[in-house]
């Protein structure tokens, strides 16, 4: 059994189920572990636990100075990135030695620039003309010529008549501007499949394969694929980015491309809690970039199209695809597969509804949705097991650790710190109240995490020096609302992140698996 297309327990038997179904429920054993434990030692030790609350929140505080220098050293590259000419830094690179790895085997071919062709897919559900018609512009307007260019426009046939059509206006609006222009209709309840983006792009990449690129006898080695959410817009000179990072790392074939996400497409209009949940994302996926020893490919990005048929494609029964994808590079490739960060951003949508609940509602489900990448631990750990002989297994738990740590933190710090460092003065009684370290409790807490606001006023910097113009219908008064929206930072956190974060988890635990939830978009 090809142990690397497992998407859940379920789809295991024997022996093999029951291991998966313990490894699913790990992560919530450790997130609900941690919190009943200190909780139960609020009230059994609550001086321990006091003292490990102020021990936390000085982790807390050097993490977030931590992170801070991380993010400052990101924001400074891509500022610069943007500045750079790439276009001209790839005329210049003629004849350039890539090489590849065949058989474990370096093969060296000499490529140059306009030797690339970019395959573009855009999964599309129910978006609207605007948001399908935006993205294709952007691509059509960057720098990077046409010619070099396929574009897919992979829409769900779930979605119904009207999708279709206004994919199809896209089509013929925009087919001469492209090498080519391609739409792919994925059929609904395919037996073995979820509804979600992955089985979306693995139904278009199957049929490109056969009647364009096979057909054609396009060389695999010169194709770079780039799977774009719908609502992504892209930047004049990504291509050309793109390329030259291809063109210029060592073993450009094991590698992904990373972008960095952000949400400015309709960024004066969301909410102001969408805002800052969606640019507390963005700062995360930059300082990420820094620790490439921590990242994994999200949303938008790019890739070979030799390692993606390598693999056979995405995986046809996973929320989490756009993580997968490395995951499964990662282990098939025995660990010798990498992200490589391109510090150079991408816009796209904040969650944005009619109405601010069901904008919230909506934000809360997306973030849950993120949450649950959850389910790729239990896939490193069951392909690692499997793979214990033939796998670098310092790697290979290297990169376990980093992810269970990850989300632990995900489901665990806010709730640590907000709730948690209360309960031995609740809990605690008369045995806690009455030590002098009672008193001090509150107050050192507060000072510490008075200094951790630091990294919530780099934040707010940071985020107003990345903003677009303001429009005009927007008065100052909204430029002024874009920092002190940054004081809800805190309850952002635990709403939109730890809270479903750890409901995901939890869910996993319990084998209640979640489908793939299309984010509506609204500008």
């Amino acid at each position: 059994m090809d142990y690397l297309k497992i998407g859940k327990a379920t789809e295991l038997s024997g022996g093999d189920r029951k291991l998966y179904r313990i490894l699913e429920i790990l992560p919530g054993f450790l997130s609900w572990g941690t919190l009943l434990v200190l909780i139960f030692l609020s009230y059994f030790q609550p001086v321990f636990t006091a003292f490990f609350i102020i021990a936390f929140d000085v982790y807390w505080l050097l993490l977030v100075v931590y992170l801070g220098i991380h993010l400052i050293v990101s924001f400074r590259k891509l500022k610069q990135n943007l500045k750079i000419n790439w276009r001209e830094k790839c005329l210049s690179l003629t004849d350039v030695e890539v090489a590849q790895i065949k058989d474990y085997e370096a093969v060296v071919k000499k490529l140059s620039w306009n030797d690339i062709i970019h395959l573009i897919v855009c999964p599309i559900y129910k978006e609207s003309r605007e948001v399908i018609n935006t993205t294709v512009e952007a691509i059509v307007n960057s720098a990077y010529p046409g010619d070099n260019m396929i574009l897919v426009l992979a829409v769900e046939g779930r979605a119904g008549e009207e999708a279709e059509r206004r994919v199809v206006e896209a089509r013929e609006k925009y087919r001469n501007k492209f090498r080519n222009l391609i739409v792919t209709v994925h059929p609904d309840g395919i037996q073995g499949e979820i509804k979600g983006k992955g089985s979306n792009q693995a139904w278009a990449a199957q049929i490109i394969k056969k009647e364009l690129i096979d057909k054609e006898n396009i060389d695999y080695d010169k194709i770079l694929v780039s799977v774009f959410d719908v609502d992504t817009v892209i930047y004049p000179d990504y291509f050309y980015c793109l390329t030259y990072r291809f063109l210029t790392v060592d073993n450009p074939y094991r590698a992904s491309f990373q972008p960095i996400p952000i949400y400015h497409n309709n960024i004066w209009r969301a909410p102001f809690f969408a805002r800052v949940a969606a640019n507390s994302n963005s700062f995360w996926q930059m300082m990420q970039q820094i620790r490439q020893e921590k990242l994994a490919t999200y949303s938008s990005h790019s890739m070979t199209w030799r390692a993606l048929t390598d693999i056979g494609f995405w995986s046809k029964n996973m929320v989490s695809e756009d993580s997968r994808i490395f995951w499964h590079c990662f282990c098939y490739y025995r660990g010798d597969y990498r992200v490589e960060p391109m510090y150079y951003p991408v816009s796209m949508d904040i969650c944005m509804d009619e109405t601010m609940k069901q904008t919230a509602i909506n934000l809360y489900k997306q973030q849950r949705r993120w949450g649950w990448g959850v389910e790729n631990v239990p896939y490193l750990i069951f392909n690692t097991i499997k793979g214990w002989g033939y796998l670098p297994r310092k790697k290979m738990i290297n990169r376990i650790l980093v992810q269970i740590y990850g989300f632990h933190s995900w489901a665990t710090n806010a709730l640590i710190i907000a709730v948690v460092g209360w309960m031995p003065m609740i809990l605690g009684g008369d045995r806690f109240n009455s030590t002098v370290l009672s008193s001090n409790l509150p107050q050192v807490t507060r000072q510490l995490m008075m200094l951790a606001m630091s990294g919530l006023v780099l934040s707010a910097i940071v985020s107003t020096m990345l903003l677009p113009k303001r429009p005009k219908k927007f008065g100052f008064l909204k430029s002024v609302a874009m920092l002190v929206q940054w004081l809800i930072l805190p309850v952002s956190i635990i709403v939109f992140g730890a809270i479903p974060g750890l409901e995901a988890q939890t869910r996993l635990m319990f084998g209640k698996y979640l489908g793939f939830w299309v984010t509506p978009k609204r500008r």
